[in-house]
């Protein structure tokens, strides 16, 4: 009889999360073998932006604010950090992203004065509460519109280099954080590039549904829980977080100027056509005029972010 393997569980609570802040001291919660499974719960919201009765909250958001008090209500909520035994400064992270579960039914949307695309537009502060129909994989909107259910987590991150101490949450930086990509979906892979002994992997800032842009600066905030496998590559060398979906290859960059992102991940993109087709800078460069999608990831973060995503069919060497 062969055994099944229990995938190990780690929880969002107040011994487990760390609150508006990356840090390479920040002691490991749990340590797994390169290329091991976890199942990770997160959590989101301060208590101003928590939902009245009959939504229910879980008490392990409550006992986080408890443990932080007022003066850390700020950044993001993340669950961590992983320690992944063997993993050494210049190599690869691989987050395979197997599984995203809702870890309650409902989110809130945030617009504040000062804040978002249009910081000047809007002078008064507004909290909406959206309930999720889980058979569905609906969101109905707190005004009676509904939308889908595509959920994905804005923070995913390697602890960064130990000289930078701790680093606020908003602003995505070379180990990932904040990078509210929503193409970070169930069946996605993440590569960031490890700076610490042991990566450091935290996750948080659950999104159950955002826009490209995410303009006003909140997604649809939730708790999700997910299923990840964390894998040392020591093959894969990179200076920005990028991923792979089944069917696209995606470059990623941050920079407060699009146009510095744009130019980051194009020639992210250029070194990866080059390597895997044998065609010559001229060829590439044409190629991803042609065929790539630049895409703006969000423009409210403090450091922007663009994308570019290529179609993987054209990654094939020409006979």
């Amino acid at each position: 009889m062969t055994k099944t393997s229990v995938i190990p569980r780690l929880d969002a609570g107040p011994d487990t999360v760390h609150w508006g802040f990356f840090d390479a001291r920040l002691s490991p919660v749990l340590a797994l073998d390169s290329g091991d499974r976890v199942i990770i719960s997160t959590v989101t919201g301060s208590p101003e932006l928590l939902p009245p009765s009959p939504f229910q909250v879980p008490p392990a958001l409550l006992a986080i604010h408890a443990k932080n008090g007022p003066q850390r209500f700020f950044g993001h909520m993340c669950t961590g950090p992983v320690l992944v035994r063997g993993a050494k400064a210049g190599q690869t992270l691989q987050i395979d992203i197997e599984k995203i579960e809702p870890h309650y039914d409902w989110g809130h949307n945030t617009i504040k004065p000062l804040a978002g695309a249009l910081p000047a537009d809007f002078a008064e502060p507004r909290v909406f509460h959206h309930l999720l129909d889980r058979e569905r994989k609906m969101w109905r909107m707190a005004w009676g519109q509904e939308v889908p259910f595509r959920p994905f987590f804005g923070v995913m991150v390697v602890a960064p280099p130990p000289t930078w101490g701790a680093q606020p949450t908003p602003p995505p930086r070379r180990y990932g954080g904040n990078i509210d990509n929503k193409e970070l979906v169930e069946g996605t892979t993440l590569y960031l590039p490890i700076f610490n002994d042991g990566a450091l992997f935290s996750v948080g800032d659950g999104h159950g549904a955002q826009g490209d842009g995410e303009v006003c600066v909140t997604a649809i905030e939730t708790g999700l829980i997910g299923t990840f496998r964390l894998t040392v590559r020591d093959d894969i060398k990179i200076e920005w977080p990028r991923a792979e979906t089944p069917t696209h290859m995606i470059t990623m960059a941050f920079d407060p100027d699009l146009d510095n992102c744009v130019v980051i991940a194009l020639r992210q993109m250029l070194d990866i056509v080059r390597e895997r087709t044998g065609l010559d800078r001229y060829q590439a460069y044409a190629l991803l005029s042609v065929t790539g999608d630049l895409r703006v990831t969000q423009v409210v973060n403090g450091n922007k972010g663009i994308h570019l995503m290529l179609d993987k069919r054209y990654l094939t060497r020409s006979s």
